[in-house]
């Protein structure tokens, strides 16, 4: 059953619980300004500094995850099609949190609700394109 759980959740439920913390401790006016927050710094050349924050960190995590979520999809089973579906409703989650709840209108979120619509029409893709391989072997 694991292998039907949207790797995509990961980011989302993270980035949920430092919103609800946030909004239970009545500081969700600062919350957007806390994922731009610089974490670290690393040195690159030419004396530069690259500046990474939470949010960052947070859309990396993300991309790792719909890495992964892509190589799951071209696996032509019943629990791809069940993790497209977890994964559809893992989109409209994001979707409506995005567009109602202040904590998050921010870009971190939308790249994660960017990447989920993606991870579903990727994964939709995938399989037409498995099934239609196997349908003209078999014929």
């Amino acid at each position: 059953m694991f292998a039907a759980f949207p790797l995509l959740a990961i980011p989302v439920v993270i980035y949920n619980f430092f919103a609800v913390t946030m909004i239970a401790t009545s500081k969700a006016g600062s919350f957007a300004d806390s994922w731009n927050h610089t974490l670290f710094t690393v040195p690159m050349p030419r004396n530069a500094q690259w500046a990474v924050s939470g949010g960052d960190l947070l859309v990396l995590v993300g991309l790792i995850m719909l890495f992964f979520e892509l190589l799951k999809a071209t696996n032509n089973n019943k629990i791809a099609i069940i993790n497209h579906s977890l994964s559809m409703i893992l989109f409209v989650i994001c979707l409506v949190e995005f567009l109602l709840i202040p904590a998050f209108a921010t870009s971190t979120f939308f790249l994660i609700t960017t990447m989920t619509i993606l991870d579903v029409l990727a994964g939709f893709v995938v399989t037409i394109v498995a099934s239609r391989r196997e349908l003209d072997v078999t014929n």
